[in-house]
């Protein structure tokens, strides 16, 4: 099985590189973006990305300063770099080589600017969020770019096994599902709050977070494994749930 999930706003370049890396695939695509982005001053990019005037004129900088090569002086592993409310729950200090090379072939990361990222791939600090109405030849905003693009590339690396979608909706919504030719499992967390079960946003992106590192610490490959998982009093709820939705309650 392969699994997505979103990237985070939270970056952490501060601490050491894992020496082994990978390049991001869609370079000639990134590299468009980044031209794009260039060319807007820190108010545009405020009132393009409804940010405050300071991570305005923080990301005016990442992209006039973005570089052609990645290298570790100017980037760092996604899987590493990212440190959301998901990423905190993925205990990366503690992966092994082998949890590593793991990951590398079985999770992937949706993108706005990257599009879809291996955990090894480089990448430099960046703002752009999936939902983001930016305009380029291809559209008016990042999901008319990226179009089929990403499907197909989930659908290289799955290789014909199922698709375990842990990322949000915004950015799901990424992957032209008409192009993907293997059957996806959507899952969802709910909590029991005032005498029904209910989604709470942050509860809900650390659970994508510890399911993934679940996944990984247990090399678990085939989907119905999943339905094990019962970290931080989470259990599956099969009475709700359907082949293509799953649901864990606590």
């Amino acid at each position: 099985m392969l699994i997505v999930i979103s990237p985070a706003k939270t970056l952490d370049y501060s601490t050491p590189n894992f020496k082994d890396f990978t390049l991001p695939d869609f370079g000639s695509d990134i590299k468009n973006l980044v031209q794009v982005m260039k060319k807007k001053s820190a108010n545009e990019i405020a009132e393009l990305m409804h940010i405050s005037d300071n991570l305005a004129q923080l990301n005016e900088e990442r992209y006039k300063t973005f570089q052609k090569e990645f290298h570790h002086d100017n980037s760092k592993q996604a899987l590493l770099a990212f440190k959301g409310d998901v990423y905190t729950k993925i205990e990366v200090d503690t992966y092994s080589p082998e949890d590593f090379e793991f990951a590398q072939n079985h999770l992937r990361i949706l993108s706005g600017l990257y599009g879809l990222l291996k955990p090894l791939d480089l990448i430099q600090p960046y703002r752009l969020e999936m939902g983001t109405r930016l305009e380029t030849k291809k559209g008016t905003n990042l999901y008319e770019y990226w179009g089929s693009k990403i499907a197909k590339a989930i659908n290289e690396a799955a290789q014909g096994e199922p698709l375990i979608n842990l990322a949000s909706q915004e950015y799901f919504k990424a992957v032209d599902r008409k192009a993907l030719k293997i059957p996806v499992v959507n899952i969802h967390f709910k909590e029991y709050k005032n005498g029904s079960y209910q989604v709470i946003g942050l509860f809900a992106k650390q659970a994508r977070g510890i399911m993934t590192n679940f996944a990984i610490k247990n090399k678990l490959r085939n989907p119905e494994e999943l339905k094990t998982f019962n970290q931080s009093g989470y259990e599956f709820a099969e009475g709700m749930s359907s082949t293509s939705d799953w649901y864990f309650v606590r």
